[in-house]
């Protein structure tokens, strides 16, 4: 780590700077691709990929939820094998759409695999209108589609049902065996304070702290139309308003926050390696510059470079200095050989220049 100069007297009366608050968790996130013609071999790469992540001391694996692509389609499944060959990192979702689920039965899946993990999954969910609804729609909801509710109302049904609130008001015992519970079954406690929200807006965060989430906040933000597209001072905002609704909601539970930027750290890459990261950032910058599409989508430029530029840049990012949790993102399309260097760049090299020590493996 580079030596750091004694921190000048301050002026009387001047704004003190802000001092970056040390990495407590670190994780990261992965789209899992696969080859159509293999699917096998990719879901097999994420495994071994989050495998190295608990070796190498990671706090955390995120997968995200791609439907009708070349990703991971079914994360609960994935991070029910992943929690048969780990022993201690958390397994995430970073997110599902709740517009493609029945929030019952994905309490029930989650429970189960919560369960069968020893209590280490983080479920991650957003609301929304699923993508390219209109192709997809008689399939999804093939009875229902102009009646399904696409709000956060479709939250709060998880949260009861993962809390452990009645479903019904039936139970007992039917005939000679069949007993029947009130609630969603099995239950996991602890898993409904373990619930994030995927929230790019003010609302969406200030929502979250309201209702008891924690809160995932990406490389993908919606400003209001009158703030300043500035990526970092939008999303610093979103975080305070969050933690704030968070304590008046619960002033004595911790607010939990993890930011997911793309960091792609070169210290160990080969030279094609390098050029190869360099042009996948370049070719998605221009998306960086202006707000974009109907919303005003603001994304955050990737990080490439040496871990010690990374860390520069990220303890002058308004965003970062907010949090002491992440799940760096990482990038789309690359060979398994690329996600194992940047992960052990990450680990290695990145993680400690932030504050981070490795949990015990």
């Amino acid at each position: 780590m580079p030596d750091v100069p004694p921190p000048e007297a301050p002026t009387p009366g001047a704004p003190q700077p802000v001092v970056p608050r040390p990495l407590r968790r670190l994780g990261f996130l992965t789209i899992g691709l696969f080859d159509p013609e293999h699917p096998a071999d990719g879901h097999e790469s994420t495994l071994r990929i989050i495998e190295l992540g608990e070796d190498l001391g990671f706090d955390s694996a995120w997968l995200r939820h791609r439907h009708l692509q070349f990703g991971i389609s079914s994360p609960v499944a994935v991070m029910a094998a992943a929690s048969q060959r780990t022993r201690r990192i958390e397994l995430g979702t970073a997110v599902t759409p709740l517009g493609w689920e029945n929030p019952l039965r994905l309490a029930e899946d989650l429970a189960t695999v919560d369960l069968l993990s020893g209590g280490r999954v983080n479920p991650g969910v957003s609301v929304g209108t699923p993508m390219q609804y209109e192709t997809v729609r008689d399939a999804l909801h093939p009875h229902t589609a102009e009646a399904e509710d696409f709000s956060k109302e479709r939250v709060s049904h998880l949260l009861r049902f993962v809390a452990g609130d009645p479903v019904r008001e039936f139970s007992g015992k039917q005939g000679v065996v069949e007993e029947f519970s009130r609630r969603v079954e099995p239950h996991s406690p602890g898993l409904r304070d373990r619930l994030w929200y995927g929230a790019g807006s003010m609302d969406s965060a200030v929502w979250a702290g309201r209702n008891g989430m924690n809160l995932l906040s990406s490389s993908v933000i919606f400003p209001d139309p009158e703030e300043e597209p500035d990526f970092a001072a939008v999303q610093a905002a979103q975080i305070r308003a969050f933690r704030s609704a968070a304590a008046e909601h619960a002033p004595e539970a911790p607010s939990r926050v993890s930011q997911g930027l793309v960091v792609i750290p070169t210290d160990s890459a080969t030279a094609a390696q390098e050029r190869r990261y360099r042009d996948y950032a370049q070719e998605r910058l221009p998306r960086t510059r202006s707000p974009q599409g109907p919303r005003g989508m603001l994304f955050a430029p990737d990080l490439v470079g040496t871990s010690e530029e990374i860390a520069e840049q990220l303890h002058a990012h308004a965003g970062f200095r907010e949090v002491d949790e992440v799940a760096f993102a990482l990038p789309f399309s690359f060979e398994h050989e690329d996600y194992a260097q940047i992960l052990t760049d990450i680990a290695a090299r990145l993680g400690p220049m932030l504050g981070w020590s490795p949990s015990a493996t």
